[in-house]
């Protein structure tokens, strides 16, 4: 690293008899001029010179000459010191020239220097009396070409962009009806105005918390980074939904404000999510790939921050009539099922038939497939005992016959248990199906009351005197008629 110098100014060279030797340019030609051939080798017609004396004179006869150059050159070798200062080359295809360039005079720089950038810059000739170097001390840089806002607001972007500060991973989204809104913008002019205008006609009624903060000089970007942070500051109790950071259209100039990197950290770490409206459609800021959501104009901010309530209620009418269809489509079908179920109720008969002959089918099934399973058992029993006879002896042959024998019986045996339990699950499903059964109920010595219609009867109520009614036996039907009613009269 190179170590930051200061250059002494033309007014502090050293004063007496020193003072006398800071001549003119002809007068330091004269005394660097070679000895005449006439002149003794070995005489020196002037006092000898030190070196800082030499460099004192050059540095007075450069800075005198060179007080004000514009030079357009390539950038290399560019360092920045800790205490601020830059240091540089400047370079064409043939030379080059060493550069400092102060702190005061890089803090009005808009850009960031780099290696390889074709810049002009104004400043004057000065001697490193040090290391007795000559250099260029730079008050000013522009790029060449592209103007110093412009690389500044190409540059911050790269930077940004690289670490990651515009990734669509960290956009945090607009709620769909916020409770309330924060907007920090300028209180003077006509956006608050609009954007308060556009609010009221789209959803009026949701509170506005305002934030003033100047939009343009050098105070505008402390200003919007204040309000950003106090609006964070506030906390949930603040229910503060969104954020719109915004101004009018201007030229860059004017919108420069929104291409601080302190603003953009700012946006990024709110922990609300900001809405960027800077300028109109066509102007394009640091803060508008920062924040969560860009809008090309205050006004439509709120447009994109807010819905519209006409809108709203107009979907919530559809949705209702929706609903209500659905709901009376669901009803209709749930009374359809209702009334199947009934139907099936109603004739337990029918019911008892289904299930007598599913057992049916089920008993058949089951005698069907143990015979096909004692019919494979005996093929592969005889098939054994006739491999048996032929390989083995005679006695070995009547033992595993008489084994043999025994497994026919326990299979036998296992295959009526089996045969038995499923009969006997059966019978205990149509014993109870039985009853259940009206019929077996009419068996235990209950009848069941007819009207004329052969309706059931359920109460008194359905019945007046002298009407004839039909009383349903298990072994027949008995005609009658209704001599009188009476009540049960409740305790």
């Amino acid at each position: 690293m190179q170590i930051p110098f200061e250059v002494d100014p033309p007014e502090k060279v050293e004063k007496g008899a020193e003072k006398s030797e800071t001549v003119n340019p002809q007068n330091l030609q004269r005394q660097q001029s070679p000895q005449s051939p006439q002149e003794p080798a070995t005489k020196h017609p002037h006092k000898p010179l030190t070196v800082t004396k030499l460099t004192r004179q050059i540095t007075l006869l450069l800075e005198g000459k060179f007080r004000s150059l514009t030079v357009e050159a390539e950038l290399s070798n560019v360092k920045k010191a800790a205490s601020g200062h830059w240091y540089f080359s400047l370079k064409d295809d043939q030379s080059q020239i060493r550069v400092v360039m102060f702190r005061n005079a890089a803090a009005g720089l808009r850009f960031e220097p780099e290696n390889g950038l074709e810049v002009v810059v104004q400043g004057n000739l000065t001697v490193y009396q040090l290391r007795g170097e000559y250099q260029l001390m730079v008050s000013s840089m522009e790029p060449k070409g592209l103007g110093a806002l412009q690389l500044a607001f190409e540059q911050l972007k790269a930077k940004l962009e690289a670490e990651g500060l515009f990734a669509p991973e960290h956009k945090l989204p607009i709620p769909f009806l916020p409770r309330k809104i924060g907007i920090v913008t300028s209180s003077t002019g006509a956006v608050i105005h609009d954007m308060l205008t556009v609010l009221k006609r789209r959803f009026p009624g949701i509170p506005v918390l305002f934030f003033p903060a100047a939009v343009q000089g050098e105070t505008a970007a402390p200003s919007l980074v204040e309000g950003i942070g106090h609006l964070n500051s506030l906390g949930e109790s603040a229910q503060l939904d969104v954020l719109i950071v915004g101004r009018g259209g201007g030229s860059m100039e004017d919108l420069w404000a929104f291409n601080d990197e302190k603003l953009a950290r700012a946006i990024f770490a709110s922990e609300i999510p900001v809405i960027s409206a800077v300028g109109h459609e066509t102007d394009f800021t640091i803060a508008d790939f920062v924040s969560d959501l860009r809008a090309p104009t205050p006004s439509a901010a709120l447009e994109l921050a807010v819905p519209n309530k006409q809108d709203l209620k107009y979907n919530v009418s559809q949705k209702q009539e929706r609903l209500q269809r659905t709901l009376l489509h669901l009803l209709e079908r749930l009374r359809e099922n209702y009334e199947a179920l009934l139907r099936r109720l109603a004739s337990p008969s029918a019911a008892l038939r289904q299930y007598a002959q599913r057992v049916d089918d089920l008993d058949s099934l089951l005698h069907e497939r143990t015979k096909h399973q004692l019919e494979n058992l005996r093929n592969r029993t005889s098939g054994i005992a006739d491999k048996l006879f032929l390989l083995s002896p005679e006695r070995e042959l009547s033992v595993h016959l008489h084994n043999l024998k025994i497994l026919q019986e326990r299979l036998i045996r296992a295959v009526d248990i089996l045969h038995k339990k499923q009969s006997d699950s059966v019978q205990q499903q149509m014993d109870l199906l039985d009853s259940l059964s009206p019929l077996s109920v009419m068996h235990r010595g209950y009848s069941v009351a007819l009207d004329d219609k052969g309706k059931s009867l359920r109460s008194v109520k359905e019945v007046h005197s002298g009407e004839e009614l039909q009383v349903r036996l298990e072994d027949g039907t008995l005609q009658t008629k209704v001599v009188s009613v009476k009540t049960k009269q409740k305790n």
